[in-house]
């Protein structure tokens, strides 16, 4: 008992000091106040979107008289023209113009859609206002008529700019922009039913929000429906909404429950009646994970995943009839990736294709009817991702870093598979992106290092030759310059059996090798993430610099199983074994990291991670208690029974048909094997690794006579970053606990061999 009080006295008492406001800083140190308080290192980013049409993107920029405004800028020339002005965006004489949350232009670009005042739903700011401004007249007006503030979702114009749809309280809607008559689309049967938009598991883990899709002839309208009648909810109680606590309920589908029905429809709006697809398959078992119009008002191009998702079965559908037909399957042995890559080329009779089927990740096409297909890129390297098809000129345009994984380069290749090549320059190391007009003459750049500030650029696409910078980042360029920072390295560590493992790490800027250091690992090391990346890391980064400049060594390793660009054996090695093979790759990269590198101390070894991070640093010190002396989770996931369907089940399988797996790869079950220290961090109202998880563990923890320290963060999500101050205490609690059990700076190696 005495240990308990103890170690939440002194946790209590350093934290407590930590979040005191610093003092003037030092321009060469890092401070969490800096960092966290003042956000002196944020980035500007340029938000830009291309016209359809023509050599020229659009930007939101703020006007003369204070509102906002969106500009069009030549490519070619740099003129600079406004289509809509601050005052184009009053409602009223006297009021204030509306805030451009997002906007979207009609057709012939006569009116504009403007999204204001927008509000979370789980991880985006979908729901809000819709005002359409006619660029003629100058009437601004307000779609939904009686509809509550920020209750649509979704709006989009018809083709032909005279109508606009959108989604309200789960169902479809239509207006007319000229009489502003409203006609309901569709009417549900239940509260369980959603009509155009998504479940929580849906928009999680398939990507998918925007849940419905004008015919190009403005006919039409083609919708997902989700039917949640049978699915389990989780509860989240919110303490902080008045005198009484407030509880929230979600349809969440765990691991091996049920799942949503989900079904397409489409919407005939002469008469406004559904017709629904005859899609086979039992519809709670196997996911829509795309759907479309297929290069024609009559056809919808549908993509279907098995519950396990190891197949993807490509349909077109008769919209007519509802009649479906597979064109296309692609299967795995593991599981197959969703991708948005499907490009339709020559007025639709091809369209691109993303295939492992031969170990690596290769650009296909294939025709209209599936019969037949041609690989484009055929060498053994990963395409990650195909960005432009330039039909005229005869290219493909993909991202891929065929001899470094942790680096990101742009390459074209000719439609008919030959003279593939590099555009990114190769003096240019890092990661690169790239937003490349319709023509595919010119391209916005952004391009950063990991310890380099993003710079992005507007290029002529083919040669990569700079026009003008757009974002430089001058200023924060100039204070980073002034930053005392540590030196960076990118390596590989040997873990045994032929496997390297990418690495990355951080050194104190007064290094010693002749002294040793405490090593912290950050890891996430689940398949949705990779860490090892030569990339601008923004505050994390800076971070993990400041505790250099305190004594820390800072290390990263991407085991087997991260989505890295390292072939398809490298990414799927894991399946059925998530929270298995991963701690046994970082733990044996830390053993190599400490025989081969004398300067860090083994006494003084801490993990961190965040979500499945968080997962991962709990199964490193309860799996490798020998190894790992401290660990920091952060709404970690403990058993992976707790987690959704869709993705635990993509890769661990059906819990009835693994139950070693799910056993072994859950960390609750590992809980008494806990020697070192450890910090649970969770906000309480997390939608997606639920707090239950965390209270599971605590249980646990309890149940075995365990000390540790836990801080719980009421109702914030998963990001634990709403409220006042949130990011900083956060910081400031790691930072303290690291100073307290993993303590900081150098010893002479004498000193730390008696200190075992």
């Amino acid at each position: 008992m005495l240990r308990y009080i103890r170690l939440g006295t002194l946790c209590l008492m350093l934290f407590s000091g930590s979040v005191q406001a610093d003092e003037e800083p030092d321009q060469s140190l890092l401070t969490l106040d800096r960092i966290y308080g003042k956000r002196e290192f944020e980035s500007k980013r340029l938000s830009a979107r291309w016209l359809d049409e023509g050599d020229a993107y659009l930007t939101v920029e703020r006007t003369a008289g204070g509102g906002q405004g969106i500009v069009e800028h030549d490519a070619k020339t740099g003129a600079k023209r406004t289509l809509v002005s601050s005052s184009d965006l009053s409602p009223s004489f006297n009021s204030s113009p509306v805030k451009i949350d997002d906007y979207a232009f009609s057709t012939d670009r006569s009116r504009v859609l403007i999204y204001t005042n927008s509000k979370r739903v789980w991880r985006r700011n979908t729901r809000g206002d819709y005002w359409v401004l006619d660029r003629s007249s100058h009437e601004l007006t307000q779609l939904g008529g009686n509809a509550q503030p920020s209750s649509l979702m979704f709006a989009k114009f018809s083709p032909g700019g005279t109508q606009a749809a959108y989604v309200r309280d789960n169902d479809l809607y239509l207006e007319d922009l000229a009489t502003h008559q409203i006609t309901r689309l569709t009417t549900r049967d239940s509260p369980e039913i959603i009509n155009g938009t998504f479940d929580w598991v849906y928009e999680e883990e398939l990507f998918l929000r925007n849940g419905f899709r004008w015919s190009s002839d403005g006919r039409s309208i083609a919708y997902w429906q989700l039917d949640t009648s049978r699915v389990r909810q989780i509860t989240l109680i919110d303490n902080l909404d008045g005198l009484y606590p407030k509880p929230q309920q979600i349809s969440y589908p765990k691991a091996g429950e049920t799942n949503a029905a989900c079904r397409v429809g489409v919407i005939d709006l002469a008469t406004t009646k559904t017709r629904w697809m005859k899609i086979p398959g039992d519809p709670r078992n196997h996911y829509i994970a795309r759907m479309d119009w297929a290069e024609s008002p009559d056809e919808l191009v549908v993509q279907q995943l098995n519950r396990l998702q190891n197949m993807n079965r490509v349909m077109l559908v008769d919209t007519k009839t509802g009649e479906a037909r597979a064109i296309h399957e692609e299967s795995d042995d593991a599981w197959v990736n969703i991708h948005d890559e499907m490009k339709w080329l020559k007025e639709g009779r091809q369209f691109t294709w993303i295939s492992e089927a031969d170990g690596w990740r290769h650009v296909q096409t294939l025709t209209r009817d599936g019969t037949r297909q041609k690989t484009l890129t055929r060498d053994e390297y990963d395409v990650i991702r195909i960005l432009h098809v330039d039909e005229a000129g005869g290219w493909c345009y993909f991202l891929a870093s065929p001899d470094d994984p942790t680096r990101c380069f742009l390459h074209r290749i000719r439609l008919n598979g030959t003279a593939a090549q590099r555009v990114t320059p190769t003096d240019q190391a890092g990661w690169h992106s790239y937003q490349i007009a319709p023509s595919g003459r010119y391209a916005i750049h952004s391009w950063s290092r990991f310890d380099q500030v993003p710079t992005t650029q507007l290029i002529r696409l083919e040669s990569h030759e700079p026009i003008r910078t757009l974002v430089e980042n001058k200023s924060l360029r100039e204070k980073v310059a002034k930053l005392k920072l540590g030196s960076t390295e990118f390596f590989r560590v040997d873990i045994g059996g032929g496997i390297e493992l990418d690495a990355r790490c951080i050194l104190p800027p007064d290094f010693d090798s002749t002294k040793r250091y405490p090593l912290l690992v950050y890891v996430y090391g689940e398949p949705a993430g990779q860490v090892v990346v030569d990339r601008w890391g923004g505050s994390g980064y800076l971070w993990h610099q400041m505790l250099a400049q305190q004594g820390y060594v800072v290390m990263s390793f991407d085991n087997r199983g991260a989505p890295a660009p390292r072939g398809r054996e490298w990414r799927k090695s894991v399946h059925r074994q998530v929270g298995i093979l991963a701690p046994q790759d970082q733990a044996a990269a830390v053993q190599a990291v400490l025989k081969q590198r004398p300067y860090l101390d083994p006494d003084r070894v801490g993990i961190w991670g965040w979500s499945g991070g968080g997962s991962m640093s709990l199964n490193a010190i309860f799996k490798f208690p020998e190894l790992y002396k401290t660990a920091i989770a952060i709404a970690p996931v403990p058993n992976q029974r707790f987690y959704d369907t869709i993705y635990q089940e993509r890769y661990m399988g059906l819990p009835k048909d693994n139950v070693e797996g799910f056993l072994n790869g859950s960390p609750i079950n590992f809980a008494h094997q806990l020697e070192g220290n450890l910090l649970l961090v969770h906000g309480t109202g997390d939608d997606n690794c639920h707090y239950q998880g965390t209270e599971a563990l605590i249980n646990e923890l309890v149940r075995h006579n365990k000390p540790f320290t836990m801080m719980a963060y009421p109702s914030r999500t998963h990001s634990i970053g709403e409220g006042k101050n949130t990011s900083r205490h956060l910081r400031a609690l790691m930072t303290s606990y690291l100073h307290e059990h993993l303590p900081r700076g150098p010893k002479q190696p004498s000193d730390a061999a008696l200190s075992k």
